[in-house]
């Protein structure tokens, strides 16, 4: 099993609120791991990005993070379609939201997600929160290999 933070990367991070996206960015960058971030504003969004055999920028992530309220197709109803795709199935998705309602956390790891993380309320609690991503994730877990 070898370390992940010999190549860059890659997070799909589906978020519509641009002030998350701006704080996990900017935590992102002060990691000494190179990560490019791609954001996704909707579900649907994302599904096209993951599976748009036609699309250049195709390129199945390492690591999905996923907010669940979301504009055209919930993080839930994304979930329920990364499942039924066979070689999407393993992407690891943590759920990344401000719900802490017991049945999304539920239906989250019905639904085959990986984790399930609270947002953070302020800059320094993005930034510990991508540290521990990052440590976790890029550092210690062995994370399949997806075919793009």
């Amino acid at each position: 099993m070898s370390s992940r933070v010999d190549k860059p990367i890659d997070v799909l991070l589906v978020e519509d609120d641009d002030g998350d996206v701006r704080l996990l960015r900017e935590a992102f960058d002060q990691l000494d791991i190179e990560t490019r971030i791609r954001v996704a504003s909707d579900g649907e969004q994302a599904v096209t990005l993951l599976t748009d055999r036609g699309d250049e920028q195709r390129a199945v992530p390492d690591l999905v993070l996923l907010d669940l309220d979301l504009p055209r197709m919930n993080g839930l109803e994304l979930l329920e379609t990364l499942a039924a795709e066979p070689e999407l199935a393993r992407l690891p998705v943590l759920v990344l939201t401000k719900s802490t309602s017991v049945a999304d956390v539920h239906a989250s790891y019905e639904l085959a997600a990986n984790a399930y993380l609270t947002k953070p309320t302020t800059t320094e609690g993005y930034v510990k929160m991508v540290n521990a991503v990052a440590e976790f994730w890029f550092r210690r877990a062995a994370l399949p290999s997806i075919a793009s």
